[in-house]
């Protein structure tokens, strides 16, 4: 079975969290680090408009590979600017009606 994205979400939060802390050589992660924040906002705009391009084609496997890319690279942008992941589960779930 596949985990719920909660789940997923949470677990790659924790490899970023540890990518910031420890900067492994080669890892991808460690390169936006270093490359900084405003890198790191560049990758989360094209990857957002690569989103939008897939869902106007409706290529539902291409959705889904852009969408996770798109995760990841709002990940590392929360994790650059010290928000956390909680925070954001805490401000969807109040807005429930």
């Amino acid at each position: 079975p596949v985990p719920s994205l909660g789940y997923v979400l949470e677990q790659l939060t924790q490899v970023i969290h540890s990518r910031h802390l420890e900067r492994p050589d080669g890892a991808y992660t460690t390169y936006l680090f270093e490359k900084g924040i405003d890198k790191i906002l560049k990758k989360v705009g094209e990857e957002t408009a690569e989103v939008i391009i897939a869902a106007k084609n409706a290529a539902p496997d291409e959705i889904r590979y852009e969408v996770a890319d798109l995760f990841y690279h709002l990940l590392v942008m929360l994790e650059e600017r010290g928000v956390d992941l909680a925070e954001i589960a805490g401000e969807l779930n109040s807005r429930k009606k």
